[in-house]
């Protein structure tokens, strides 16, 4: 899905699929692995879900209708921004699809495993870390196989079988995706500790602890 959708295409019906397919992916993803520490209500996963799929859709979409119908002949530009476009997108995907997090708060918990309370502030920061996480493994995946590309084009080899620069891209992508998935999850602990005098007032007043822990989520 990351390489369909990085790939130069002259109609916009020829990327719907592969953008949409990727949205709707991240935004399950992103639900389903998020923190569980808060109530979410059935209709309320199923409204937010399609919310989040339908706005990336069109965050992703827009620019790319832009970029065919405008005359824009700077190579990096053409190269770079899709690449960008969905880094911006997965990103987006995260903070949107986890945003009753930092609203309801997540649970916090001390050394012995008992919940403390829910902290709004523990929910920002899962959710940010988490976005920045997956900014490193999108913009990676993204990026390098696009500059690769690059070079590539300038070889014999290119002038030769300029069609094998698809089966370039796409074993680039599987080959950098497979090392930076591991990289990004890796980034942030699944288990976070964070300070009781960075929590709320009610939360450093429950307990005697100097430090609580909460799950981030991936």
């Amino acid at each position: 899905m990351v390489f369909l959708s990085l790939v130069q295409m002259k109609s916009l019906k020829s990327i719907i699929l592969p953008q949409l397919s990727f949205c709707t992916y991240s935004a399950a993803f992103n639900i389903i692995n998020g923190n569980e520490g808060y109530n979410r209500r059935p209709h309320e996963i199923v409204f937010l879900g399609t919310g989040v799929m339908a706005s990336t859709a069109f965050f992703g979409l827009f620019p790319r209708l832009l970029l065919m119908k405008s005359a824009v002949k700077n190579v990096f530009l053409r190269v770079t921004l899709p690449a960008a476009i969905l880094t911006q997108v997965s990103a987006m995907s995260v903070a949107a699809s986890r945003s009753l997090e930092p609203v309801r708060g997540i649970e916090v918990v001390d050394k012995e495993g008992n919940v403390v309370g829910y902290s709004r502030r523990a929910g920002t920061k899962a959710v940010r870390d988490t976005t920045i996480s997956r900014v490193v493994l999108f913009g990676t995946s993204a990026f390098i196989p696009e500059i690769f590309s690059q070079f590539f084009k300038k070889t014999s080899l290119f002038v030769r079988y300029p069609q094998s620069l698809w089966t370039l891209k796409l074993s680039c992508t599987i080959l950098v995706m497979g090392l930076m998935v591991p990289v990004s999850f890796s980034m942030f602990p699944q288990i976070q500790q964070i300070q009781c005098s960075q929590l709320e007032k009610e939360i450093q007043s429950a307990t005697e602890a100097t430090e609580l822990f909460y799950h981030r989520g991936v």
